[in-house]
């Protein structure tokens, strides 16, 4: 398998089942729990493609500053996300994730899986995609020979506009692909794009349970 496809598949099998969504949930009890088989899917994909991504082995010798910066990127960015929501700024109707009950009680274990699938698979399988891949092929197609550090701002900028598209919140999209994409290219590695991913996932999946806004989610 081609080092694109490698990233790519575990991508396509997400929006697959966005797309195939209101064929499938009806087939289960409750069709929220697509979400858990959709995050399985990508899991075990992305499991078996793991010897594809060399950039995923534990990094050595990145100053726990960047580390740091990464987090403060993904806070800033989940500050952002919730404040670009104005109608212009927005493509189409988000269909948001309420795990509540008829009862109105939020279901933990749907909670929880939404939660893991956004804040530890999605930032994974997203930046695979999107930097390791797409940010490189920009500026060439055989991109496993560019070095992270060397993509170009035109290609950062093109990465972020397709990334926001990709989202209901479109220029918030963009902004958090600006953010990822400069951190990607400012260290030259991918785990911290994945960890500013997570973080400001994280933080939103936190802030929606606290606050109710389903809408985010």
């Amino acid at each position: 398998m081609g080092p694109g496809t490698a990233r790519s598949l575990p991508f396509f099998i997400y929006i697959g089942f966005l797309v195939a969504g209101g064929v499938l949930a009806p087939l289960l009890p409750d069709g929220r729990w697509l979400y858990g088989i959709q995050i399985a899917a990508v899991s075990i994909a992305l499991a078996w493609l793991a010897r594809e991504y060399r950039e995923l082995r534990m990094p050595a010798g990145i100053d726990p500053g960047a580390w740091w910066t990464a987090i403060v990127v993904g806070v800033v960015v989940f500050l952002l996300w919730i404040h670009l929501d104005q109608a212009w700024a927005t493509l189409g109707q988000a269909r948001g994730y309420d795990p509540r009950n008829e009862a109105g009680e939020i279901n933990w274990p749907l909670a929880m899986v939404r939660l893991f699938g956004a804040a530890v698979v999605v930032p994974v399988m997203e930046e695979l995609f999107w930097r390791s891949f797409i940010q490189r092929w920009v500026d060439r197609p055989d991109f496993l020979l560019l070095s992270p550090a060397r993509t170009s701002l035109r290609a950062v900028c093109i990465t972020a506009l397709l990334f926001g598209l990709e989202h209901t919140l479109w220029l918030a999209g963009i902004v958090a692909g600006i953010a990822y994409g400069g951190l990607y290219r400012r260290y030259g590695g991918l785990w911290l794009p994945i960890i500013a991913h997570g973080t400001t996932n994280l933080l939103l999946g936190l802030w929606v349970l606290t606050t109710g806004n389903w809408q985010f989610w």
